[in-house]
């Protein structure tokens, strides 16, 4: 008689490679520095790390984060004279949304609205269309940002 032997347990696939992410969203800002409104545009992909962020406002590119998690991550701000590069992109100051340790990490802020101050005032089928964030800014003062998705794609 042969014994019993228990089946192998099933493979578990590879994760799929992450498709790209774009996504668009309107935000206001109030704080100590005054209150504006424009344009968030990123592309995101988890899988690499990649990240380009750009901020807009009418008529005046206001910051450009970009960079993946192997070569590390560029932050530009040219009204603030400002041009700093990190190994993380947790290291970086991300002056309009809380801090997030990784793109996977803003891409579920994105997602679900999970961070530090924030919140949902707004869903639909695909997730939060509106977010309020309320923080901190680098001095300690208070600033709030709403967010508005105007545009969300996966890419393949």
């Amino acid at each position: 008689m042969v014994p019993v032997q228990a089946p192998p347990p099933p493979a578990i696939p590879a994760p799929a490679p992450s498709a790209p992410i774009r996504a668009q969203y309107g935000w206001g800002y109030a704080g100590p520095d005054g209150e504006g409104v424009g344009t968030l545009s990123l592309l995101m992909e988890a899988a690499s790390g990649k990240l380009i962020l750009e901020l807009h406002a009418p008529g005046e590119r206001l910051l450009l984060l970009e960079g993946t998690s192997a070569s590390g991550y560029r932050l530009q701000v040219p009204r603030q004279k400002l041009d700093q590069q990190a190994a993380t992109l947790a290291q970086l100051p991300l002056p309009f949304l809380p801090q997030v340790p990784s793109v996977a990490a803003l891409l579920r802020l994105l997602r679900t609205g999970e961070g530090a101050g924030v919140s949902v005032t707004r869903k639909d089928a695909q997730g939060p269309l509106k977010l309020h964030w309320q923080g901190k800014d680098a001095r300690g003062k208070d600033e709030q940002v709403w967010l508005e998705r105007k545009r969300w794609e996966e890419g393949k």
